[in-house]
């Protein structure tokens, strides 16, 4: 994992992200730390990822999402060679379904 980006703002913002209870509380913090088009790019790459792992080619992934293929393309790296984020997330989600 990457260390180039880690300091003590970014370590606050983890922690304030671990505090949160429900998705509501989610929303909240959301609304306030980010701006709409950024949350519903954090959404759309998290829906590509989850889309990529279950086999989806990029041209479907594209039409369902109205991503680019370079997002796309971008996701797939970290899936591959990433940090495991994706992967720990899309597991951990599927586990509460």
């Amino acid at each position: 994992m990457t260390t180039q980006w880690k300091d003590s703002l970014t370590d606050q913002l983890c922690q304030a992200l671990l505090c949160l209870k429900d998705p509501e509380e989610a929303y909240q913090f959301l609304e306030d730390v980010a701006t709409i088009g950024e949350i519903r790019a954090f959404a759309q790459r998290l829906e590509v990822a989850r889309l990529l792992s279950a086999g989806e080619t990029y041209p479907q992934i594209a039409k369902q999402t109205g991503a680019s293929t370079a997002t796309i393309s971008r996701v797939k790296k970290f899936l591959d060679y990433g940090a495991d984020g994706y992967k720990l997330v899309l597991e951990r989600m599927k586990k509460q379904d």
